[in-house]
């Protein structure tokens, strides 16, 4: 296994540091955080991003895609990333529209792939639930069958990009239990659907969310992904490779922190050197340093084993990525705030940020503990 890009990944990647670079600095995070807007990121800049083929990257190329794989969907989030760029790029592209792609019908891809692919359409992915706690099986959502539909009931939380979303992934049971994986089905929905309600919500690490509630929400059959009740593998695979994505963007993430404070380290002076020769605060670069590049690693391995076969082995190659990136993006965040010393503790340097974004990846879609957890249960323990 290759841990280079190729050059043609090379030249995608380039693109991408460029655009965030000159279109979305880190003061647009300030911006959007002190207008409170609602909305949370430009939709001018996510037509920019269309017309660059963002959207397009993991599609097949019948839909308007571009046939790529998920290293190259991760070298563009890993340099959204490191810009902190608030574009729910990974909640239309992996979330909503993956499930879309994996299980609908040539009409149902057809209806929505080059609307997301040309950055008209931004969808979300509904299936966490109060006490769900990372396991995408745990679903009380009901799908309740009534003339030539179904009739949804129930309640999704952090339904990442929801709030902006017109058409939402959503699972719900059409069979008994809470927790099984037989029973779940997926269903393509309009957020105007009648019975549904989607309520904004803020976040911590400043990336908005919605609380999508469903109180007799009634969907035709046509809105039904795959077969009923045998939706579990695809809801599966999809959170598999949202969270390898999530990955991907704490890397770019804490690469750029750490890239900020060592540009502190050899600028700020105390006693008349710079602070970057003292042992101590080089023990502690060089250790972040080593952790970055071990996340670095398990993010390229996971990317190339699902580039060439999902299956078990990619899922725990994900579950490495995630653990590792949980794990150094927040001891990153932390070192970075602590040696920038006060300036860092203050809301006007942007470092702060950094810490917040890490915070709450940290948390999506599974932290360090649950994956490692995942991990040792896929291999039997």
């Amino acid at each position: 296994m290759s841990l280079l890009l190729s050059e043609e990944q090379k030249l995608l990647k380039q693109s991408a540091a460029d655009f965030v670079h000159n279109e979305s600095p880190v003061s647009r995070i300030r911006e959007l955080r002190d207008s409170a807007d609602p909305r949370g990121f430009s939709p001018e800049l996510w037509r920019k991003m269309a017309e660059l083929g963002w959207q397009a990257v993991p599609f097949a190329e019948e839909y308007g895609g571009l046939g790529m794989g998920m290293t190259e969907m991760a070298t563009v989030l890993e340099e959204c990333g490191r810009n902190l760029v608030p574009e729910p790029l990974l909640a239309t592209v992996l979330l909503g529209a993956m499930p879309v792609s994996l299980a609908g019908s040539d009409e149902q891809r057809r209806a929505v792939l080059p609307a997301v692919v040309d950055g008209s359409l931004v969808m979300a992915l509904a299936y966490q639930e109060k006490g769900s706690r990372y396991d995408p099986l745990v679903c009380r959502t009901t799908a309740a069958r009534s003339g030539d539909g179904y009739v949804l009931d129930g309640e999704k939380i952090l339904v990442a990009g929801g709030h902006a979303a017109s058409k939402l992934v959503v699972s719900a049971r059409s069979a008994e239990g809470y927790a099984d994986p037989d029973g779940i089905s997926l269903f393509l929905v309009d957020t105007e659907t009648p019975g549904m309600t989607v309520e904004g919500q803020a976040t911590m690490h400043l990336r908005n969310a919605a609380l999508v509630r469903f109180d007799g929400a009634e969907v035709p059959a046509a809105a039904l992904l795959g077969a009923e009740g045998e939706g579990a593998a695809v809801l599966e695979q999809t959170v598999d490779l949202a969270t390898l994505g999530t990955a991907a963007e704490m890397l770019g993430g804490m690469q750029a922190a750490f890239d900020m404070t060592l540009d502190h380290l050899k600028t700020r002076e105390q006693f008349g050197v710079p602070i970057g020769s003292f042992q101590g605060l080089k023990h502690r670069a060089a250790k972040m340093f080593i952790e970055i590049e071990l996340a670095r690693s398990a993010v390229i391995g996971a990317c190339a084993a699902v580039d060439k076969e999902y299956g078990t082995k990619a899922s725990q190659m994900i579950s490495v990525a995630k653990a590792r990136c949980s794990d150094a993006g927040v001891l990153v965040g932390y070192e970075s705030v602590q040696m920038h010393g006060g300036i860092g503790m203050t809301d006007e340097h942007d470092i702060g940020f950094y810490l917040k974004r890490a915070r709450g990846l940290e948390l999506t879609m599974g932290d360090g503990a649950h994956h490692r957890d995942r991990y040792a249960r896929i291999e039997g323990f």
